[in-house]
């Protein structure tokens, strides 16, 4: 795959040693701190918007982005899509944000 692209405006990059969950968003697991990516040859490379949502994130390895996941939220925060690439195979998931819960 490719180098995932950089953050916009307000947005955050944070790294993580994981993550959890099949159904989108899922959850990230153990932060990494800055001092220790150095010597990591795979990490979770999170985006986040200026609200704290998770936008996208990229499953890095040896550099390049293995697995990405592009998040859309409505103004009320809630996930309205999710665009899931594997192997250069994408996939688009809508979520009905009409309901409670």
């Amino acid at each position: 795959m490719s180098q995932p692209p950089a953050p916009a405006p307000g947005e955050t990059v944070a790294h993580f040693v994981t993550y959890s969950g099949v159904r989108p968003p899922v959850r990230l697991v153990e932060p990494i701190e800055a001092a220790d990516m150095g010597h990591r040859n795979t990490f979770i490379r999170a985006v986040h918007d200026a609200e704290g949502r998770l936008v996208r994130f990229d499953k890095m390895v040896y550099g390049t982005s293995e697995l990405t996941h592009v998040h859309r939220w409505s103004d009320e925060g809630r996930l309205v899509e999710a665009t899931i690439t594997v192997d250069e195979e994408t996939t688009t998931l809508r979520f009905d944000t009409t309901t409670r819960g």
